[in-house]
């Protein structure tokens, strides 16, 4: 072939693969600029959902929890060892981190604080350092009742004096005031637009200590008064949460003045009644809607004795919209240290 038709042949050849990769090129700007547009659309439509969805946002319940323990006694043997120690917290610090979790944390306060008031009598008086109420604090206790068999232990100006030293700590107080419209108020909390109440009630003291309209005292025990309280307190509360000190001493099992009481205070309106005293776990029944707990024996306690009162029961109920969605058990071992601490929890409903 001559020289002329080889470089023809080369010259057809550039022009055909040149076409070619501008063909090429312009698919490739093409698709490009097709999957650019799809990408810019979508980011547009994920923009107007995300903007949608920021301008009109789904209502959600906040989940509430609130847990429930029993005696705290912090005198005796539970106090020289906390003295000891140097630190006011000691027999909270195994179970802060719990009961720190909780929104609200209640227990049943078995004890005078204070430095001041005189022995009543009994063999068995309780009365507890001041400085103890950092360990409260610290533990996240939020309400305590004192309407208990001991909280007269040293009588008028110490009973005063818990009040002053709980309330001082920002621990709200339920079964016992200065006068008979605080003894017998309940204890409100506000929580996420879900509003509780807690009222206590003792039935081991006379009416001669139950607090006047002048007078301190504990709250009353009469069965139309306390009706009545909690049938107002759930008017204008979500749950009514009624703590009473009852029952038996180291009986595992309630007796019938308890469960009657119990019933008539969830029909009157409680959403839950949580018991004390015996010092040992007694157990629990759904009753028309309502929990009654029968006792949560001990929480921090020295009655070394025997296992049972070296246990007890921590209760956890979570609460949604206003009522509540579950249960849960869990158990409290107490061991010589009196530093109390959890076990697993257990599903009650």
């Amino acid at each position: 072939m001559s020289d002329g038709a080889l470089r023809g042949v080369a010259v057809a050849t550039l022009v055909f693969v040149s076409g070619f990769l501008w063909f090429l090129a312009q698919s490739f700007t093409l698709a490009y600029e097709a999957t650019v547009a799809a990408s810019a659309k979508k980011s547009l439509e994920l923009s107007a959902f995300i903007d949608e969805r920021t301008a009109f946002p789904q209502l959600t319940h906040h989940d509430l929890d609130i847990l429930f323990v029993g005696d705290i006694m912090l005198s005796r043997a539970v106090g020289s060892t906390t003295v000891k120690s140097g630190d006011f917290s000691f027999p909270f610090i195994e179970a802060a981190e719990v009961l720190k979790e909780a929104d609200l944390t209640f227990g049943n306060f078995e004890n005078p604080m204070s430095d001041r008031g005189e022995n009543q009598g009994s063999i068995y008086s309780f009365r507890v350092d001041p400085r103890m109420v950092d360990g409260l604090k610290m533990a996240g206790f939020d309400v305590l009742s004192l309407a208990n068999n001991h909280i007269w232990d040293y009588g008028r100006e110490a009973l005063l004096d818990t009040i002053s030293h709980l309330q001082g700590a920002g621990i709200k107080t339920i079964g016992a005031g200065k006068n008979y419209e605080e003894a017998n108020a309940s204890a409100t909390f506000d929580l996420y637009g879900t509003k509780i109440a807690f009222l206590g009630y003792s039935n081991f003291y006379p009416k001669s200590l139950w607090a006047e309209s002048s007078t301190p005292g504990i709250s009353s025990f009469e069965e139309e008064q306390v009706m009545m309280a909690v049938e107002k307190a759930k008017e204008s509360n979500d749950l009514v949460i009624v703590s009473v000190h009852w029952g038996e001493e180291y009986k595992p099992q309630s007796n019938e003045t308890q469960k009657t009481w119990g019933r008539r205070i969830v029909e009157a309106g409680a959403d839950m009644v949580i018991g004390h005293h015996p010092h040992v776990v007694q157990e629990w029944e759904e009753y028309r809607g309502g929990w009654i707990f029968y006792s949560l024996g001990n929480f921090v306690f020295d009655q070394t004795q025997s296992e049972e009162t070296m246990r007890g029961l921590a209760v956890r109920a979570r609460v949604r919209g206003g009522r509540i969605v579950s249960l849960e058990s869990i158990p409290v071992q107490i061991p010589s240290s009196f530093q109390p601490s959890f076990g697993n929890p257990q599903r009650i409903r």
